[in-house]
């Protein structure tokens, strides 16, 4: 399995995660994009208080997820990886 690598499709991604970024500080969190795959899955770490909150899971399916395949439709999935 490869890594997409295009600078302006990384960006978008990036950009979209800039849009939530603020709401998951509020929180005492963060995420960081860790890669996009050939088979356009993103994957993300939570960090801070997102990496061990109960609900983290509907967060980055029901906000993270949203946001990013907003931005670039091709993702298929965002999965967090630790």
């Amino acid at each position: 399995m490869g890594i997409i690598t295009d600078t302006k499709i990384i960006k978008k991604i990036k950009d979209a995660l800039e849009e939530i970024r603020p709401f998951l500080e509020g929180d005492g969190g963060d995420i960081h994009f860790i890669e996009l795959t050939d088979d356009w899955v993103v994957k993300v770490k939570l960090v801070g208080a997102c990496s061990s909150c109960d609900i983290s899971m509907m967060t980055l399916k029901n906000g993270v997820e949203v946001v990013i395949k907003k931005a670039v439709p091709q993702v298929k999935e965002v999965i967090e990886v630790s």
